[in-house]
């Protein structure tokens, strides 16, 4: 059977009645339209970005600059699809900096993310250009992930007319994404070193397009079970 890779994003998979402004960490994967290898490649079991890779990498970086009460952890961009955390604090609450014993707060090694281990944005007052009553604004986690898909198909497109990046097929992001709640330090601590070692398993990667043509892939459920598995 051909595989359709729209077919597990046609429906609302959040939690029904969860509500998602609620505080904690969330693990979240993004894909592009379609699967396509838009950000870079895997060589050496390291993901080398290329620009729109780079500027997938800023846009996540900046999010605590922009969003009061909303912060980033550990993050990786792979060819076609993206992995992160985020964090989502109560109301008035500064966002943290990442901090220096968080393993793989970004995968690209050879970027340091600038101003790593300080404080991240200022107070939501003396944010420029951003309202006083939306600087306080409780934000839910399909409101960041939105603004993520949003910023980062913006500037892609001005990029694609401005310096002649390769077009996307209509729309860079599938329309859904996928989410799990972490509910504990445990399963924190997996999450993260799940996301630190996809680029290390990217040729069994079942959104590898080559692997899966191939028919070397890891069974969704098989490469979640360890991982979602609460204590």
């Amino acid at each position: 059977m051909k595989h359709d890779p729209e077919k597990r994003h046609r429906r609302s998979i959040r939690m029904r009645g969860y509500d998602y402004t609620e505080p904690g960490a969330y693990f979240v994967t993004i894909c592009t339209q379609n699967r396509e290898c838009l950000f870079g490649d895997v060589v050496d079991s390291e993901m080398v970005l290329n620009d729109a890779g780079r500027l997938v990498q800023s846009v996540w970086d900046a999010i605590p600059d922009h969003y009061p009460g909303v912060d980033v952890d550990t993050f990786v961009i792979m060819p076609n699809h993206i992995h992160g955390i985020i964090e989502l604090a109560p109301v008035g609450a500064r966002p943290r900096a990442c901090p220096g014993d968080r393993r793989g707060c970004r995968v690209d090694k050879g970027q340091p993310r600038d101003g790593d281990g300080q404080p991240q944005g200022v107070a939501p007052t003396e944010r420029p250009g951003i309202a006083h009553s939306d600087a306080l604004k409780r934000m839910s986690l399909p409101d960041v992930v939105h603004r993520f898909k949003s910023l980062t198909t913006a500037r892609y497109r001005h990029a694609v007319h401005q310096h002649g990046w390769p077009p996307f097929p209509g729309r860079v992001w599938q329309r859904n994404y996928y989410e799990h709640v972490i509910r504990s330090e445990r399963a924190l601590l997996c999450v993260r070193e799940y996301t630190m070692n996809n680029p290390s398993r990217w040729a069994i990667d079942i959104d590898n397009p080559d692997a899966w043509q191939s028919g070397v892939t890891v069974a969704v459920g098989a490469r979640h079970a360890s991982l979602w598995r609460e204590p």
